[in-house]
Order: C-alpha cells, then sequence, then structure tokens
C-alpha cells in the first residue's frame, strides 16, 4: 500500500525520492540476511555425513591379559600400524581384506602391563593419522609352585631353544586358516593358558604356562586346529629334550601352532593341512610327566590365549 501511494502522488517529488531509498535498503537487508544465513547446501554441496571419512576399528573393545586385538584400517593401500603402551611402542604387519580395508593383530600376554593401549594407523602419503585408545584390562591367571633339586634347571639346551624361537619368528602374507579354531585333541584340559609359577618359592615374573594342555590317551589323535602348513619340525633323538617330538604349522600372516611332546608324527614339513586332519599322536616326549600334548598359539611371535580363536577364529 505504502508503494501505490508513492507512485501515485508523482508530483512529489521527496515521497518518491523516499521511496526509492526505502526501497533499496529493504532489498540490501534481504541481500545481507541470504549472506549471513546460507543454508549447510549452499556452503557444501558436495559434503554430506555419509562422506566423513572411516575410522579403525579395534576389537574387543574391552580387551584383557591373552587378548589378540584385531586392528581394522581403512585405506587404499598397507597402513604402519603401531601401539604403544606402558612398555613402549611395537609396530605390527597389516593384510589385505579386500574393499579397501587392511588387518593388523596385536597381541597381549600375562606379561603384557595393564593399561592405556594407544593404537594408531598411517598411510604413506596420506596427513591423517587414525588414532584409537583402549584399556587393556588386568586378568587373575592360576599360579603353580615347583620344587627343583639343586642343578635340574639348568639341564635346558640353548640350541634347542633357538630353533623353537627361530619358528616363531614365520611370517607368511597368505591366509590359511577359515572360521574358529578346532580342539587339537580330544583329552582333559589338564593345565589352561596363563598360568604363573613359583619355583623353589621365587615367583618368576618372566614366566607364564604358554599354551593348553591336553591329557588324552597315549596315541590318541593330535589334528590341527586350522588349516595350515608344515614348517617345523624336531624329534627328541636329535635334541629336543624339552619340547619332545615337535610340530610347528604355520596359519598365515604371523598366526602359528606348536604341538609338544608327541609320540608320532604323522606329517612332513612342507605339507598343506586342512582344519580336523591328523598330524600326529599324543606322547610323553621331551620334558613331560605323563601322556599330554601341550598346544601353543603365537600370534606375532607371542603367545595369546587360544579362547578367542576358539570361538571366533578372528576370520
Amino acid at each position: 500500500m505504502a508503494w501505490r501511494i508513492l507512485m501515485t502522488h508523482r508530483s512529489d517529488r521527496k515521497f518518491r525520492k523516499f521511496g526509492l531509498i526505502l526501497s533499496a535498503s529493504l532489498m540490501l537487508i534481504s541481500l545481507m540476511v541470504i549472506y549471513v544465513h546460507p543454508s549447510p547446501a549452499q556452503l557444501r554441496p558436495d559434503r554430506s555425513p555419509s562422506t566423513a571419512s572411516p575410522r579403525l576399528i579395534v576389537t574387543p573393545t574391552t580387551p584383557r591379559l591373552g587378548d589378540t586385538l584385531s586392528v581394522i584400517v581403512p585405506g587404499p593401500q598397507a597402513p604402519v600400524v603401531q601401539m604403544t603402551s606402558k612398555a613402549g611402542t611395537k609396530i605390527y604387519p597389516a593384510y589385505d581384506l579386500g574393499n579397501n580395508r587392511w588387518r593388523a593383530f596385536i597381541p597381549t600376554t600375562p606379561l603384557t602391563p595393564p593399561g592405556a593401549l594407544k593404537i594408531q594407523a598411517q598411510i604413506a602419503g596420506v596427513a591423517e593419522i587414525q588414532i584409537k585408545t583402549v584399556t587393556l584390562q588386568g586378568r587373575s591367571f592360576p599360579t603353580q609352585r615347583i620344587w627343583l633339586p639343586p642343578g635340574q634347571d639348568g639341564n635346558v639346551s640353548d640350541w634347542e631353544f633357538d630353533q623353537v624361537d627361530a619358528f616363531k619368528k614365520t611370517v607368511s602374507p597368505e591366509k590359511l586358516w577359515n572360521g574358529s579354531f578346532r580342539r587339537p585333541n580330544d583329552g582333559e584340559i589338564t593345565a589352561t593358558y596363563g598360568i604363573r609359577r613359583y619355583y623353589n618359592g621365587v615367583f618368576a615374573d618372566d614366566y607364564f604356562h604358554r599354551g593348553v594342555d591336553y591329557a588324552g590317551d597315549e596315541g590318541s589323535a593330535i589334528v590341527a586346529p586350522a588349516a595350515g602348513r608344515i614348517v617345523f619340525m624336531g624329534y627328541e633323538k636329535d635334541g629336543f629334550k624339552v619340547h619332545g617330538n615337535v610340530i610347528g604349522l604355520d596359519h598365515g600372516q604371523g598366526v602359528l601352532s606348536i604341538f609338544l611332546h608327541m609320540n608320532s608324527i604323522r606329517v612332513k614339513r612342507g605339507d598343506l593341512v586342512q582344519a580336523g586332519q591328523t598330524i600326529g599322536t599324543l606322547g610323553e616326549t621331551g620334558a613331560a610327566t605323563g601322556p599330554h600334548l601341550h598346544w601353543g598359539l603365537y600370534v606375532n611371535e607371542e603367545c595369546v590365549d587360544p579362547t578367542t580363536w576358539r570361538k571366533t577364529g578372528l576370520d
């Protein structure tokens, strides 16, 4: 209505001038409002919440001593994955899962200091560092008290342990296992993972039971808990006085199984075996007080609790 009045009284130049100024002012204010309050679409027409960078995934989210951590990192090429704890920083290899995803395994043991674990991953040429912190929970392990007569604790061959340590460093890029791991023997479990020991009344800071013991019948079948390749083998007669007849099985990507105190070995080095395939029989060779199988599971050179692997296989 005000504009119509201004246009009707054309003879009054003051009203005409005032009307033009008022119209221009309103237009300017309108433009300023549009500029000051742009919509998100106007500011970022090519961005949406769905295009945010994916983050690394660590499972389990609340690990405890002995668990294996699975770290999945999104990206076009292999990242450098490292974990920092109270014990220091260590780098772990990552393997291709397909669909621009990579996975690294981080082992923990009863000797790993509980507390914050800072896990970070970086891809070459990418400035962003993906970081996640999880808290490693403590865990109570059973204890044993062992009394040794004088001199018995020194009857250990460095050569034998050097051979086994070299096997534990085995790394091959191909993943051979599929799904959850099986029991290697049907016998009763007589010693669980992680048992700590006192020797002659002194607590052994660096010792824990590195595996699970199955007290099956002598001569009963030992089967491969998962697919893998036989890469290590030793016999009591050749100097393996502690481990006895022993087999090392490579499941790929730094995951290894070792079997101690066997009665017989029914495979040869280089054989590719399948889950459930018989690889030997249970015995009491080496430092064994009776017929049993000791099965140890190693990830990146550290002995981990096989429980998670038997439940899910970390496939």
